[in-house]
């Protein structure tokens, strides 16, 4: 019910790559551009964006995911899905963008960056906050599956998945003190499994493999970029352990850093409240 709600109060906007899930509402100061991880969506920020004070922001399911397009066979890239934010933005939008990115949402954002500092990015950013994202993926402890999934039995594992196993997988990114909920499993399988999205799985774990070759891009971004840079992390991670946040500290020791102490790796999930405190105070909500 909560999923055909988020549903509802969106829309399907075509770009040159497909078709895409985007949902908006309006409000003051620049827009909170929520970028996802894998193997989640938009939905995942469902009970941060009420918490924004006041703020537009704006939603997008990454292609082939949630309740975007996801066409097969398909090269899916992080490159892309940046490209796909550009044009979103560019049809939605006309304000200057703040953008809080998660998991596989900070490589996206790390490139954005990257644009922004060569200039070829077409929208005005002003300030961004990275969190539990394996920017840094050496420093990272990635879990079994994902490992699969990126090697040659990756399209048979994807073959395999079904509700039970990514249950008992995505349970595993929750700490002791805020685990999944039934009724939250029941709804990211809901929306991985739409369209089929849980047999491409293989494909869209490319993007780990970007993460490796394009690394001193994005390293560099994250060092270079010359505007607020916050970090917003989930202590108990384990998978973008704090390993990854203190090499990310290295990158760029005047970023404003928050620990969000004992939580795991999806913080919207397990605190919204206390995540969009952070958010609001990295992205300078609350100073408004």
């Amino acid at each position: 019910m909560r999923v055909q709600e988020w549903r509802d109060g969106g829309r399907r906007l075509r770009t040159r790559a497909g078709s895409v899930f985007v949902r908006s509402a309006p409000g003051d100061g620049p827009t909170v551009v929520l970028l996802h991880g894998y193997p989640s969506s938009s939905y995942d920020f469902r009970e941060v964006v009420e918490r924004l004070g006041g703020r537009a922001w704006l939603a997008i399911d990454f292609l082939g995911f949630g309740l975007s397009e996801k066409p097969r066979p398909h090269h899916y890239s992080l490159f892309e899905q940046a490209d796909i934010v550009e044009e979103v933005l560019a049809a939605t939008t006309t304000d200057p963008i703040v953008l809080l990115a998660h998991d596989m949402g900070t490589s996206v954002a790390t490139e954005l960056l990257a644009r922004d500092l060569d200039g070829s990015l077409t929208c005005t950013l002003e300030r961004a906050v990275l969190s539990n994202g394996s920017v840094i993926l050496e420093k990272a402890s990635l879990r079994p599956i994902q490992q699969i999934l990126r090697g040659p039995l990756g399209p048979v594992a994807a073959r395999l998945a079904n509700r039970p196993v990514f249950t008992r997988e995505f349970a595993q990114l929750f700490s002791a003190a805020h685990p999944l909920t039934a009724n939250e499993a029941r709804a990211q399988w809901e929306l991985l499994s739409h369209d089929a999205g849980h047999r491409i799985a293989h494909l869209l774990t490319a993007y780990l493999d970007e993460r490796v070759t394009y690394a001193d891009r994005w390293h560099g971004a994250v060092r270079d970029w010359t505007k607020p840079l916050g970090l917003l992390w989930g202590t108990a991670d384990p998978v973008a352990t704090v390993a990854v946040l203190d090499g990310l500290r290295a990158l760029r020791p005047a970023a404003t850093v928050l620990e969000l102490t004992g939580l795991g790796h999806y913080p919207q999930l397990e605190d919204p409240e206390a995540f969009a405190a952070g958010a609001r105070k990295l992205l300078a909500i609350d100073n408004a």
